[in-house]
């Protein structure tokens, strides 16, 4: 593709659960293979998916999601993106036309519009045959001015099958099978609540992703493929965050099977507003780094309870730098880690003993979604370029609830919509923490990477006095 400029495609599905990742991480494992510079995007708020499609791709994987950013904010991310790659790949999510508006305004269809991307559908086709031709063709009829490029048959049940779909496919449409995948359960991504098993937890994950790729390489047409791709057009400029003149802070990250559930934009922005990000394992390592703050995002500390709970050490640094005034922000498994202990079935294991809570994993997911969120205007960071007291939008998905009371406790945000903590606030602050079970993205309507290192830059110059403490706990083993 030397000379021809980026050119990229969207990989839809009829539905979810149709095998789009699979077949989408394989494609950009081949292409990267080749030599390739495949830059790999993923449609919505999603951290796991992602992570498999940057290790396929060999960088990592953006989010583009109509919530948090605005149509020219995506526009804007994939063309600056895209254009320093040879191919673009986005992985849409749930259906083609699916979404939250009924009106199919945020939809994959609706994206692979907006960026004038052909589309390649992947068709689960299991126990099905010629009916495949009326669902393609309403399909095509439905879609309106986005084009859908070619198939990819998915779940294939043998040879006897394939020669069925493909009369079908070629006998009533005009769109070329550029694909046909056997039914492999080997090289299936084992699925948890939230979806996929991450990578950062996933034994043997570059072992399976080279497992796919020889399986998409010798069932897919990649040289069609790239050739029903469309040329990516270059952006108009768009105003971005200026890189900070402020004093440097070290910002302390977990960054282990724990805890993996970050934006890479995100990581960017903090590093544009004058943070270095210096990551740690909550796991193994038994001191906390010399840093200036700390952030503790998402994963699945409930799969590790043992070796969390058995890392004394740096559960006691981690408290004693928080109760000193550490700025410390935390999302989702990062505020289950900060509390006073996580319990899951039958086990139940000490945590750090900031929050004056216990954590539960619930059977059920009690928030989960689409959030907005209003400031309270008790929130520890009140500068930045978008004005305070403003509602903004952001995501969760979570089984744990706290047990505990926290009443006595400020809160940076009113819940909008959504759960939250409680399903009225989150953003409990206890100390200078800042600890919610939302999900926060870096956007133009929220600033928050902006915002939370110019109040850790303005508590390491000593202009703000720690925060009232929680209840006193003992750290326990």
């Amino acid at each position: 593709m030397t000379g021809m400029g980026t050119r990229g495609f969207l990989v839809s599905a009829a539905n979810k659960s149709s095998g789009k990742t699979t077949v989408t991480l394989g494609l950009c494992a081949v292409m990267h293979q080749r030599g390739l510079a495949v830059q790999s995007f993923k449609k919505g708020p999603d951290y796991i998916d992602p992570m498999w499609l940057g290790r396929a791709a060999g960088r990592p994987c953006i989010n583009l999601d109509f919530h948090t950013q605005t149509p020219d904010e995506i526009a804007a991310a994939f063309q600056a993106r895209a254009l320093e790659a040879d191919v673009a790949v986005i992985e849409g999510n749930k259906g083609l036309f699916d979404g939250v508006d009924p009106d199919g305004g945020n939809c994959t269809a609706a994206l692979a519009g907006q960026l004038k991307l052909p589309v390649v559908l992947i068709i689960d086709s299991y126990g099905i045959t010629r009916g495949i031709a009326p669902l393609l063709l309403g399909y095509q009829a439905f879609a309106g001015d986005v084009a859908i490029a070619g198939v990819v048959l998915n779940k294939v049940g043998g040879a006897r099958h394939l020669t069925k779909l493909r009369q079908a496919v070629e006998s009533y449409t005009d769109l070329p099978v550029l694909g046909a995948v056997d039914r492999r359960p080997e090289i299936e991504i084992s699925e948890r609540h939230l979806g996929l098993i991450p990578t950062n937890e996933a034994a043997g994950a570059d072992a399976l992703v080279a497992g796919i790729a020889r399986l998409i390489e010798s069932s897919v047409d990649v040289e069609r493929l790239l050739q029903l791709a469309a040329p990516v057009a270059a952006a108009p400029a768009q105003a971005s965050l200026r890189k900070s003149s402020g004093a440097p802070v070290r910002i302390g990250i977990a960054r282990d099977a724990a805890f993996g559930f970050y934006y890479p934009d995100d990581a960017a922005a903090l590093e544009t507003c004058g943070a270095e990000l210096v990551p740690f394992d909550c796991l193994k390592d038994k001191h906390l780094p010399s840093v200036d703050g700390l952030f503790i995002g998402g994963g699945f500390p409930e799969n590790h309870l043992d070796a969390l709970s058995d890392n004394m050490t740096l559960r006691g640094e981690i408290r004693a730098a928080i109760e000193g005034g550490l700025p410390a922000y935390a999302e989702c498994g990062g505020l289950l880690y900060l509390a006073r202990s996580l319990e899951m079935g039958e086990k139940r294991r000490h945590m750090v003993g900031v929050i004056p809570a216990d954590g539960v994993m619930n059977e059920r997911p009690v928030g989960r979604g689409y959030m907005r969120l209003s400031e309270t205007g008790a929130g520890f960071w009140p500068e930045a370029s978008t004005p305070a007291l403003k509602e903004f939008p952001a995501h969760e998905f979570h089984y744990a609830s706290l047990k505990g009371d926290l009443s006595e406790l400020p809160f940076a945000y009113d819940v909008v919509r959504g759960f939250g903590l409680d399903g009225r606030r989150d953003g409990l602050m206890i100390h200078n923490l800042l600890a919610c079970f939302a999900h926060q993205r870096d956007t133009a309507a929220n600033r928050w990477a902006e915002r939370f290192v110019g109040f850790a830059r303005r508590v390491k110059s000593d202009a703000i006095a720690v925060r009232p403490a929680a209840p006193e706990t003992a750290l326990t083993g």
